[in-house]
């Protein structure tokens, strides 16, 4: 089930907080509660990319870029994600985010977010998103001048850029090996 009372909360918390540039951190805590757990005791991999929403969004807001979208109309989604986990977030431990966008290409804002506790990085994960409108995705150059942003973005930093070619090289639709006889086959292309 999605965090909505989280989310909400979260939202109401940095509703009056001061802006921030479009580049800078977004800085929140939480605390991993027993069901954002995995059979093992702790934050479950899947629920991590759902909380990573706590810090991203209001950052959005932070920065002003949501009131942009909605006053055009846009939407945003995720369009790809990598994420490296180190070490264990376990139940009830606090843990602080940090939320930024790094930069952005003629068809995606390219962000970064990490979960640290005791001075170690828990997670890090890099996101591609897209703003997306009925028309079809939106550059975020066109995003940024809408926002009376800087429409150029910072280079970015070189493993961002490998990420970005290797991910170019995934063959999309992915290859489906032969099913066996006894595989549900109801969705899958003839």
């Amino acid at each position: 089930m999605y965090p909505i009372l989280r989310f909400a909360s979260e939202m109401l918390k940095y509703r009056n907080a001061p802006r921030i540039g479009v580049l800078d951190p977004h800085i929140s805590t939480h605390r991993c509660w027993p069901w954002d757990l995995d059979p093992w005791i702790e934050l479950n991999n899947g629920r991590t990319l759902t909380l990573f929403d706590l810090g991203r969004v209001p950052m959005a807001v932070r920065t002003g870029i949501i009131g942009t979208m909605r006053e055009n109309g846009w939407g945003i989604t995720v369009a790809g994600n990598s994420v490296r986990y180190r070490r264990r977030v376990r139940g009830f431990n606090r843990f602080t985010m940090v939320s930024r966008t790094m930069g952005w290409d003629d068809k995606f804002l390219y962000m970064e977010q990490s979960m640290w506790r005791k001075g170690e990085c828990c997670n890090h994960m890099l996101l591609r998103g897209a703003i997306t409108s009925k028309q079809g995705i939106i550059p975020p150059a066109r995003l940024m001048q809408a926002a009376g942003r800087e429409p150029a973005s910072p280079e970015l930093p070189d493993w961002v850029q490998g990420w970005i070619k290797a991910d170019a090289m995934r063959p999309w639709p992915p290859v489906i090996p032969a099913p066996t006889p006894d595989d549900p086959k109801d969705d899958l292309p003839a």
